[in-house]
């Protein structure tokens, strides 16, 4: 054992010796882009990049001083391309999209700590995956599942009416919004009831759903870089043998948060295979009534071509993926929107007033709306686009180059020698920083208030440069669910979860800021906290009842 721990610390100061020469004798057309100085040789610029209380500022400060496109330092030196360029964004997400691959950190972090789900996985495996869960999220499936969501909907607005009985309550409204979009998830995708929600049940599952973006975020950044590289010494099993030696409280926290998702998913796909398994009435007796994600999921696998099936890891690791990709992106946005709501009150009362002009049934009592009804208001469409605009729950995301290509640019930088660069040769093993936040935010294509959260934009004509640009995004011109085959699968799912949230819960309650103030961190999905030192997702708000 020792002379093989011996042995594979050899090999790691090897490479990363190897890394460091590379990084002072490689010459390259990117020396010629301008950017900030590296912060430190170890970890270059990546530390402030993606710094939880500082990144938002910091990469701001990019946009402003560099424009579309600079650079930004790595580990040793190793140079990233930093971007919101339209036209490169169309290369890397549709045109060449097999150039540009996920960040091998995010691959790694996904695939180690929940399996090897949709966004684990790369080319033939993924296209595989994908083509078996796109018709779960189609328009007719949403339809149906409708009434699902206003089940789990009402029973939050029962949970906060039981709460808020007199005058005003400070709740902690991400808390209400986690466990919401948890019970919606869990019956709409999975076919499983986590949280009656009318009453507060300690439940470790959810708890290490919600908690495993930020506690992710904690590893640091050469943990991070390093993953890949440590995942690749030794078997599996030797692999967790020194992970759980580690002395990394995070890392240990993190090995308990995969454990538990991972055991909570298979207990899920085993139910659901026994309930199948009954026939037609094994389902009707579930929860959803065998309509959710995951029941026709598994019989869509049981009825496909070998090629096509999934494995039984990979139908394990989507429970997990469709679990931590829709609670906690779907919950923090709503959590966001309520929070501008707040700090914005006459666009919280115009909002009140649509959605209880929509439900009202003639005779003074609010009904629900079906999905076509409740999807094409258009002051609550606009409040949803505007904040996911403004404030996209992941501000960022990497691409690694594949093999030896060049970049477009949709005009002209000007290099540190003063000449016009067009486009920009990147080398094989390039990482590429692209900026979701600063593409949805962008100038040159949204005017000077592009940085204002302003609903109103959305019931105007869009700016004719916007159009032009023909930003590469699924949704309305923007990148927060970014574009081309790795877009976001359940953007759909996620727009119905909102809508139907808001529509239900600000007919009834009043949402304003409490005496707390909320600082928004960045990570891979970014939460609130109460104060800048705090790593606890929370976010208090006073919630006072509205009379009917």
């Amino acid at each position: 054992m020792v002379l093989y721990q011996l042995t594979v610390a050899y090999g790691l100061a090897l490479y990363l010796a190897w890394r460091m020469l590379r990084c002072f004798s490689s010459k390259s057309p990117m020396d010629n882009i301008p950017g900030p100085k590296a912060i430190s040789y170890l970890t270059g610029n990546l530390d402030k990049v993606f710094d939880r209380r500082k990144a938002w500022a910091y990469q701001k400060d990019l946009v402003e001083q560099y424009g579309r496109l600079c650079t930004v330092q790595g580990m040793f030196n190793d140079r990233w391309l930093f971007t919101h360029d339209p036209r490169a964004f169309h290369s890397i997400f549709v045109k060449e999209q097999d150039v540009y691959e996920e960040s091998p950190v995010l691959i790694t972090m996904f695939k180690l700590f929940i399996g090897p789900g949709l966004v684990a996985t790369l080319g033939e495996q993924h296209r595989r995956q994908r083509k078996m869960l796109n018709p779960l999220f189609s328009t007719k499936h949403l339809r149906a599942m409708t009434p699902i969501f206003y089940g789990v909907v009402h029973k939050l607005h029962d949970a906060i009416s039981s709460r808020v009985t007199d005058g005003s309550q400070e709740l902690d409204v991400l808390a209400w919004m986690g466990r919401a979009a948890l019970e919606l998830i869990g019956q709409g995708g999975l076919g499983h009831s986590f949280d009656p929600l009318t009453e507060d049940v300690p439940d470790e599952y959810a708890a290490s759903v919600k908690a495993y973006f930020s506690v992710a975020s904690e590893l640091g950044v050469p943990v991070q870089q390093l993953l890949p590289t440590a995942v690749k010494i030794g078997s599996s099993s030797f692999r967790r043998k020194i992970a759980e030696r580690l002395p990394h409280a995070v890392a240990q926290r993190m090995l308990r948060i995969s454990d538990t998702l991972e055991a909570q998913s298979v207990k899920l796909v085993n139910d659901k295979k026994a309930a199948l398994a009954q026939g037609d009435e094994g389902p009707q007796h579930q929860v959803g009534e065998g309509k959710d994600i995951m029941s026709v999921l598994l019989r869509a696998n049981t009825n496909a071509a070998d090629e096509d099936r999934l494995t039984d890891d990979e139908v394990v690791a989507q429970v997990s993926t469709l679990v931590l990709a829709a609670m906690d992106t779907t919950s923090n946005a709503l959590a966001r929107i309520l929070h501008q709501l707040a700090l914005n009150p006459e666009a919280q009362q115009k909002l009140r007033e649509e959605v209880t002009r929509a439900r009202d049934d003639g005779t003074g009592e609010l009904r629900d709306l079906d999905y076509d009804e409740v999807m094409e208001l258009p002051y609550l469409d606009a409040i949803c686009r505007e904040t996911l605009r403004r404030y996209p729950p992941v501000g960022s995301l990497i691409r690694r180059v594949t093999k030896d290509a060049v970049l477009p640019l949709s005009a002209p930088i000007c290099g540190i020698d003063g000449s016009s660069i067009h486009s920009v040769p990147v080398k094989r093993g390039t990482c590429i920083l692209i900026n979701i936040s600063g593409s949805n935010c962008n100038k040159e294509l949204w005017g000077e208030d592009a940085y204002e959260w302003r609903p109103e934009r959305w019931l105007e004509p869009l700016p004719r440069a916007l159009e032009e640009a023909r930003v590469p995004g699924v949704y309305s011109h923007m990148m927060t669910f970014i574009g081309g085959s790795r877009a976001c699968i359940g953007f759909n799912f996620s727009q119905l979860e909102m809508k139907v949230l808001l529509a239900t819960l600000l007919p009834a309650f009043q949402f304003d800021v409490s005496d707390t103030p909320i600082f928004w961190n960045a990570a891979g999905v970014a939460y609130p906290s109460i104060h800048e030192e705090s790593t606890k997702p929370e976010m208090p708000m006073r919630v006072t009842r509205i009379k009917a």
